[in-house]
């Protein structure tokens, strides 16, 4: 396991600290968790991205949120 530095401002160092306090669990797994969030979302998003581009250049139909609700016939 790799071991990184970070520097916090004075308010989130205490603010974590606080969070490590009520959920009695270190602040080192609560750091590595939000960043292996910030790096899966950041994942999702550029999935998402290149999902969007190919959808695009293939010239499929897109729908409004009105189109698909008749299309499955959920106004009734």
């Amino acid at each position: 396991m790799q071991q990184t530095i970070v520097n916090l401002s004075d308010e989130t160092h205490s603010c974590l600290e606080a969070l490590s306090a009520r959920t009695a669990r270190s602040a080192a797994l609560h750091i590595r968790q939000a960043i292996e969030d910030h790096l899966e979302a950041i994942e999702d998003l550029r999935n998402a991205e290149a999902a969007l581009i190919a959808h695009r250049q293939s010239g499929g139909r897109t729908l409004s949120l009105d189109e698909l609700d008749a299309v499955l016939d959920l106004e009734n």
